[in-house]
């Protein structure tokens, strides 16, 4: 049977060479069913509910404050090391329409932790609905993905085996989900250290929240108590941000606005 052959786009460049790097990582998975019913109920209480991704990514960040190895990558330069950041930086992926064509990219958000959630949730909708070529992370990974493979294979070695430049290039972690769309992804891979993603929540908050991460830097135990401590964070402090969310969201406004102005 005779098809036809299609170009490869640049954003489909990207993903294979993103790909590339991630299945050379030992990545292993590791899942809890979580009971999110105090953070549910918070959620629904509020009029403007702020989305299941941004209180997961703030919850998310906060466990990584308080868990070195989730802060840490495994580099190779100058030599095969573990290298800790002081802070997250949040790799985010999102679908978008690039000429004519449905595509994954990553917008990245540093210190995700110091941040209220009604302002990630603006970052986050930025990514989501500006021009792609107007959102920085975009245009530059589009730009890169037009360069010859060797040249682009090198850049990417360079910036995720330098400790410095990786979390500034790549981030520290990924959040990566579809549960709007009723599914969820059972083995993602990224050449991050861990990737979070969790699959669709029921009307009693009950959900699977899975870390893939990086068996170089942590092992399967340390894992699974973060995702003991992560469940209490998103019922504890992520659920008591959400009961202010309303007031949090004015003052943004109300930020935005003086800024304009």
């Amino acid at each position: 049977m005779r098809g036809r052959a299609l170009k490869l786009s640049a954003p489909r460049r990207l993903v294979g060479d993103l790909m590339r790097f991630s299945m050379r990582v030992p990545r292993v998975s590791v899942q809890r069913q979580m009971d999110l019913g105090p953070l549910l109920k918070a959620r629904m209480a509020q009029p403007n509910r702020p989305s299941w991704t941004v209180l997961f990514l703030k919850g998310y960040a906060l466990l990584a404050l308080e868990t070195p190895e989730l802060r840490r990558a495994y580099v190779k330069f100058p030599r095969p090391q573990l290298y800790e950041y002081p802070a997250s930086v949040a790799s985010i992926a999102h679908e978008r329409e690039f000429h004519g064509e449905r595509v994954v990219l990553l917008s990245s958000i540093k210190n995700p932790e110091r941040r209220p959630i009604a302002e990630l949730g603006a970052l986050i909708q930025t990514a989501r609905t500006r021009p792609v070529l107007e959102v920085k992370e975009f245009r530059r990974a589009l730009k890169i993905a037009r360069l010859p493979a060797p040249i682009r294979w090198l850049l990417m070695w360079l910036g995720l085996n330098i400790g410095r430049q990786r979390a500034r290039h790549f981030g520290t972690f990924q959040l990566s989900v579809y549960s709007g769309l009723g599914a969820e992804s059972l083995n993602p891979l990224t050449p991050l250290t861990s990737l979070l993603n969790y699959g669709p929540i029921d009307e009693k908050g009950l959900v699977t929240v899975r870390i893939h991460y990086d068996h170089r830097v942590m092992d399967g135990a340390n894992v699974a108590r973060a995702l003991e401590r992560f469940e209490r964070i998103l019922n504890g402090e992520i659920a008591a941000e959400v009961q202010n969310y309303a007031s949090s969201e004015n003052v943004q406004a109300a930020a935005a606005s003086g800024a304009q102005t």
